[in-house]
């Protein structure tokens, strides 16, 4: 029988994260949100409790843990903050994971130790200005001249790209073109701070206001031939792979913040009277957090599946595709629902509602947009690409 029930170690883990989350984020997080400030003290401990290092091996510097740890880590963050959350993904799935993945030794050697400790942070240069969904329009070149790559062109909407703790970018990028046509496409890392890379004033955004965002330039950018990652023209396979695996953890970091509008409104509705009565005696209200609670507890089963077949090491391209769109559907029609019930209250920006549902928009563009899930488990199903 299926059985969802958390192991020791992953309730452990959930229940630390749970109380760091409560008690250090969630009081200070929002003036973190107001000024649009990198939050580094909240990064650090992070950093100092493991979590950026979970899925690695310890022979690399990590926990030794897995992604589903990853991700139990994610929702119990954002049940209190999503910018503190992608800040994790971000590090993790788009930063620790390509270089584990498909680094060799030296690379591994080089950089999993600092990242998995928390003491620099990697960023996945892959979306461009004029690229959006299709990521197969790289214009981003890279050409190699002796043993140094020389990069030129831009990447947009990088997430922890600019902050004091980036050490690397892995970047996407056209390296030639393919036998029978089309573009070869490779990843390449470039650190922080090499010629030739600049990395632009921070986005002003909607949501995530505590997390970094930057738009990145490439002017002939000079790194060794050896910072290539993977296999030459594997690029374009290596950052599908790291997008459906980011997917599941995207999917858990919604899951979060649809939870986070529940617990909100759990103790809205017990304080807030109206009419002479608490809020949460009217039907009205109780049938909304009936509701926001099942799309919370559904899209969570789709990540816990999701989550499972890959650690199994079963196909699972589809089933994070439907957890990615579920979890991001559940977060907005939950922070929507949430600023509703919290009324006046709830456009500010000073409540953890008003704050949830900017960060909610987000979920269904980013790392592959809604359209892109539908797309996917469509193709999945027998449909014709």
């Amino acid at each position: 029988m299926v059985d969802h029930r958390l192991s020791e170690e992953h309730e452990a883990l959930r229940e630390s994260v749970q109380t760091f989350a409560r008690k250090e984020v969630a009081p200070v997080i929002g003036e973190y949100y107001e000024r649009e400030e990198f939050p580094y003290p909240l990064v650090r401990t992070m950093g100092e409790m493991g979590l950026f290092g979970l899925p690695v091996p310890e022979e690399h510097g990590g926990m030794g843990g897995d992604y589903f740890a990853l991700c139990l880590a994610l929702e119990e963050l954002a049940r209190v903050d999503s910018s503190v959350a992608i800040t994790l993904e971000a590090g993790v799935s788009l930063g620790v994971m390509p270089i584990y993945r498909f680094g060799n030794d030296e690379q591994r050697s080089t950089w999993l130790p600092k990242l998995a400790r928390g003491e620099v942070l990697g960023a996945f240069g892959l979306t461009e200005p004029g690229g959006g969904s299709d990521a197969g329009a790289t214009r981003t070149t890279a050409v190699l001249d002796g043993d140094e790559w020389v990069i030129n062109g831009s990447k947009a909407f990088i997430t922890n790209s600019g902050t004091d703790l980036t050490g690397l970018v892995t970047v996407t990028a056209v390296t030639g073109e393919k036998p029978g046509g089309g573009k070869e496409i490779s990843t390449i890392i470039v650190p922080s701070g090499t010629p030739g890379f600049t990395v632009a004033k921070k986005y002003s955004k909607v949501g995530w206001n505590a997390s970094d965002t930057h738009e990145l330039s490439f002017d002939d950018c000079r790194v060794p031939a050896a910072n290539l990652l993977g296999e030459r023209g594997r690029g374009y396979a290596q950052f599908l792979a790291t997008l459906t695996e980011g997917r599941v953890a995207i999917a858990a970091l919604g899951v979060g913040l649809a939870q986070g509008c529940v617990d909100e409104c759990v103790r809205y509705l017990d304080e807030r009277e109206a009419f002479g009565r608490k809020i949460g005696e009217y039907q009205a209200m109780q049938f909304k957090l009936a509701d926001m609670e099942l799309r919370a507890h559904t899209a969570r089963l789709a990540y816990y599946d999701a989550a499972s077949r890959m650690l199994r090491g079963e196909p699972y391209k589809k089933q994070a595709a439907i957890a990615k769109l579920a979890s991001s559907n559940a977060a907005m029609d939950n922070a929507r629902d949430a600023t509703q019930i919290f009324g006046g209250y709830g456009f500010m920006n000073e409540t953890p509602v008003g704050r949830f549902y900017r960060d909610a928009k987000i979920l269904e563009i980013g790392e592959g947009t809604s359209e892109v899930q539908r797309m996917l488990i469509a193709r999945e199903l027998g449909l014709p690409a």
